[in-house]
């Protein structure tokens, strides 16, 4: 199987300035391509540091992408560094990647320097594939098996992000052009509702029986739960995709209801298609999660068509006076507390005129708990024509966190609840 290395290079993602998000871009589009990723690293602006990253990484694989390091600047240390590594005696000026450089900066209003003319300077040694939204070229660089181990492809990419995701289908062109890949082919099971080392648990003798072909991934996060990933390598698309559906079939009825979808779905658009399905809508009355569940709602495009509000009651005031709940509820049993997020599901749907609608109260931390409501403690209750259910759960994490998994955990109640009949 054709393996590739991911390299960004600079000092402002060592220190934590920007958040490199190019490796996960370059290694998902890697990986739909049959590629595998097998190591992801990054360095300094040392050009000693870039040499020796990336000789170890066209070591470990056959293809390297580098990004970043571009800039136009006089002391092009990446640059400079990939032509003594390629054995360029000296640099040419891609005639394509000039003409782009000029129309960009007339474009801008921006006067032509002899910077921005060293920026479509590469070395001799290397292919140009055209950076057609900026000025910095895609450098790619060829290496016969004696010098690495490998018959190695090493491509230069800008670090600007959206210029890297424009680069990434000439990148993978040029990858497809050189080398006979294999076919991957992935199947992503969605659950929620079950951490992630009870799910070990329930599917252990399932996992040991897969094929040495076919891995398991697990891929934990506070709003999408836990999915499961199964990807099988070296095949035909006719069997993979026969032994994916085998798999997954069984998958799915050891973990029942937990299941909520495949592939690249979240809760919030489950709740979204079962509305719709319904020709139904909703509203919340959100305290401890403070409208992040209505955010989550309304970022589907056409949420519209069934979310019709929300209360953010974050306020007792605001849970008595506007949603209904009575004074002694809370007095007796707490604003985090069923009785509480009852009232307060029954309250915004009958104040907004829903068909449904969903609650939250709780705990997010890092203060505020008890012995007996402890932080991360949080009550949730879903209703409808058929009624009201109230959950809870304990969620021991950080205050964002815990956020997140409040309202993903109240859109999964809401998923069951209706699936089941209960609202």
């Amino acid at each position: 199987m054709t393996t590739a290395s991911i390299c960004t290079i600079g000092d402002e993602i060592l220190i934590g300035q920007i958040t490199d998000t190019n490796s996960a871009f370059i290694s998902r589009a890697l990986n739909k391509t049959g590629i595998k990723v097998v190591y992801m690293v990054s360095c300094s602006d040392s050009r000693k540091d870039i040499l020796d990253t990336i000789k170890r990484c066209l070591r470990k694989s056959d293809i390297v992408i580098t990004t970043g390091g571009l800039g136009p600047t006089k002391d092009d240390i990446t640059k400079n560094a990939l032509m003594a590594l390629s054995g360029s005696k000296k640099m040419r000026r891609s005639r394509k990647q000039m003409e782009i450089i000029k129309n960009i900066l007339s474009a801008r209003k921006i006067e032509m320097l002899d910077i921005n003319r060293m920026q479509a300077d590469v070395p001799e040694n290397c292919t140009v594939i055209p950076n057609k939204i900026g000025t910095a070229p895609i450098m790619q660089f060829h290496f016969q098996k004696e010098q690495f181990g490998r018959d190695n492809l090493l491509f230069s990419m800008p670090g600007v992000p959206f210029e890297t995701e424009r680069a990434v289908p000439d990148v993978i062109a040029a990858i497809q052009a050189h080398y006979k890949l294999d076919k991957i082919f992935h199947r992503t099971i969605c659950t929620f509702g079950i951490a992630e080392s009870v799910l070990s648990k329930m599917i252990e003798n399932w996992e040991d029986s897969l094929p040495e072909n076919l891995h398991l991934a697990y891929l934990p996060n506070p709003i999408l739960g836990v999915r499961l990933r199964l990807s099988i390598y070296g095949t035909t698309q006719k069997e993979g995709e026969e032994e994916l559906d085998r798999y997954s079939a069984s998958l799915k009825q050891i973990l029942g209801d937990a299941v909520y979808g495949e592939g690249e779905t979240n809760p919030q658009t489950v709740a979204g298609e079962l509305l719709l399905e319904r020709n139904a809508t909703i509203s919340t009355a959100e305290s401890c999660t403070g409208g992040y569940l209505a955010h989550l709602l309304t970022e589907i495009p056409g949420s519209s068509r069934y979310f019709w509000g929300s209360v953010v009651s974050y306020d007792n005031s605001v849970k008595i006076n506007t949603l209904g709940v009575s004074p002694e509820t809370i007095r007796k049993y707490g604003a985090v507390s069923s009785q509480c997020v009852r009232l307060m599901a029954e309250g915004v749907r009958k104040k907004l005129g829903t068909t449904y609608s969903i609650s939250t109260s709780g705990i997010a931390g890092p203060s505020g708990g008890t012995p007996a409501k402890p932080v991360g403690t949080l009550w949730m209750a879903v209703s409808g024509p058929k009624g009201t259910v109230t959950a809870t759960l304990v969620s021991k994490s950080t205050r964002k966190i815990n956020i997140e998994r409040f309202a993903a955990s109240a859109l999964d109640l809401f998923r069951r609840s209706l699936i089941a009949g209960k609202i």
